[in-house]
């Protein structure tokens, strides 16, 4: 579903990680694991097209994969309900599924709450139902759980293991565990780049001009 062979990612020109290689089968999850500024976010946004790689392979079928990022991605002054179906409406979803996601995420009871109204998690919790109207079989989430206590934690892990039982598969950058047997842990710490003056690579892209 997802190979990546010998991928450099960069950050700001500089390149963060070089080297990184993993493939992900249907069922199967990656956890990212690493420090702070190691370029967790910097390679999930490339794997999902928003900024290209300095070096190797992403192989991947064409939309197949959908994003998820720190930023929630909610219309204010829509409510909860009316957010669900406007994505429905971009990925070509129905009504069937916005009721599964409000389900799935415990949405229902604010179902009719403008999302301007609703607190951090609630918003979180939102933003994560989204994923279930991609209809994308490869997830990529960075730092999903933002916001979430541990209830809802429980819900966004039962909704991954859900999609991977369906056949999907998930790239997520967390310092939480989810409890997924079905999840291996990829450290990124050895695959730090090295800087220029200590032989690193100097074509590095600049995602601020992307």
């Amino acid at each position: 579903m997802l190979r990546v062979q010998g991928l450099c990612v960069a950050r700001g020109g500089i390149a963060v990680l070089e080297g990184v290689e993993f493939a992900l089968e249907p069922g199967q999850a990656l956890v990212l694991r690493g420090p702070n500024g190691c370029g967790k976010t910097t390679l999930l946004r490339t794997l999902a097209g928003l900024q290209p790689p300095l070096a190797g392979t992403i192989s991947v079928p064409q939309d197949s994969l959908a994003y998820a990022s720190h930023a929630d991605g909610l219309k204010p002054m829509l409510t909860v309900t009316e957010n669900l179906a406007f994505w429905a409406a971009v990925f070509g979803t129905g009504a069937a599924a916005v009721a599964a996601a409000l389900d799935r995420m415990n949405l229902a009871p604010l179902a009719a709450r403008p999302a301007q109204n609703l607190s951090a998690g609630q918003k979180r919790r939102l933003g994560l139902a989204r994923m279930l109207l991609t209809g994308r079989p490869v997830w990529a989430l960075d730092e999903p759980t933002v916001s979430l206590d541990a209830a809802s934690v429980r819900l966004f892990a039962d909704m991954v293991r859900a999609h991977l039982h369906g056949g999907g598969a998930a790239v997520i950058a967390t310092h939480i565990d989810l409890g997924l047997s079905e999840a291996t842990v990829l450290d990124l710490a050895p695959f730090r780049a090295r800087a220029p003056d200590q032989g690193g690579r100097r074509d590095a892209f600049d995602e601020a001009f992307a």
